[in-house]
């Protein structure tokens, strides 16, 4: 415990260290590529292969796919190895699963399914050609508030995990949790892990929800995002009231997504852009129209 604790004084330094290394792709400004969660295509029930053909089709190369239709398309009677093949038939790359499993939550019993039921999940998608998975505070949104060191601890045993596995647990903030909602928190525990594959996954919409404000993203260092979540907020909504559903395509509200992507933007490696909206208004739309359109404005608010 005592060398995690030392490991808090290099906060940059393990931020910035680096971890496996990423594919090749084209850059639309130098340093960024573009994704599609499939959260924004959600409603539309479109199941595994037709989510990734919809993206293919609307001009997308990355994805973030959710790890339950994974799931479900190889019970349906397909393989993890036609999970990749069909990624790879339509240039796509797999880039992060979406996950809730409660690997955080402090009863041990349930923390340990949690931890079983997250290391499953990192062995489907090692088998379909994804490397990473988000673990976000499910399970620990609201009751008590967790010691970050306990929280340190839970996050560096599923980071071996993931180091065994080949699919590195991205280490989510919600806005909205009672634990790691806010950017220092997350910081905190990624550092306070002591592993040098510590990773942050933020959101423009959950920066805003959490409280953290933009000022201190330099922060998470030159290596500390891979994923960056990218949406945008109406500025009618009170921020205590504003919900997940409320968020919209990228530059249709009033979130500084242009000044955010300045901040975390670095020369050396690109960072995914994913668009990521649970908007039902969308949900009701063409699902090709929703692609092209989130593509579209992903790359208008992209500063030059």
């Amino acid at each position: 415990m005592s060398t995690r604790r030392e490991a808090l004084k290099n906060l940059l330094v393990v931020a910035g260290a680096a971890v496996l290394p990423i594919p090749a792709l084209a850059l639309p400004s130098g340093s960024f590529t573009y994704c599609l969660n499939m959260s924004t295509l959600r409603g539309h029930k479109l199941g595994f292969r037709k989510e990734l053909e919809t993206a293919s089709k609307a001009g997308f190369r990355s994805v973030e796919i959710w790890v339950d239709t994974l799931q479900e398309y190889v019970k349906s009677g397909n393989s993890v190895a036609d999970a990749r093949r069909l990624a790879g038939d339509l240039g796509i790359t797999l880039e992060n699963a979406i996950g809730f499993a409660p690997w955080i939550v402090p009863d041990a019993a349930a923390r340990a399914k949690g931890v079983e039921q997250l290391k499953q999940e990192m062995e489907l998608l090692h088998g379909a050609g994804c490397r990473r998975i988000a673990t976000p505070p499910a399970g620990a949104t609201t009751g008590e508030r967790l010691d970050l060191y306990e929280v340190a601890d839970r996050y560096h045993h599923i980071l071996e995990l993931g180091i065994q596995t080949g699919v590195i647990p991205q280490l989510e903030l919600w806005g909205f949790s009672k634990n790691l909602s806010k950017l220092g928190e997350v910081l905190f525990v990624a550092a306070q892990s002591g592993l040098p594959q510590a990773r942050i996954l933020l959101d423009v919409y959950h920066l805003y929800k959490g409280g953290s404000g933009n000022a201190t993203l330099p922060l998470a260092g030159t290596a500390g995002i891979e994923i960056f979540h990218v949406n945008d907020y109406p500025g009618t909504i009170p921020v205590d009231k504003i919900g997940d559903g409320d968020r919209v395509y990228p530059g249709d509200g009033v979130a500084p997504i242009k000044d955010i992507l300045r901040t975390i933007r670095k020369a050396d490696h690109p960072i995914v852009l994913s668009l990521e909206v649970f908007n039902k208004t969308y949900w009701a739309q063409d699902a090709l129209a929703v692609a092209k359109t989130g593509l579209a404005k992903l790359k208008a608010v992209t500063p030059a």
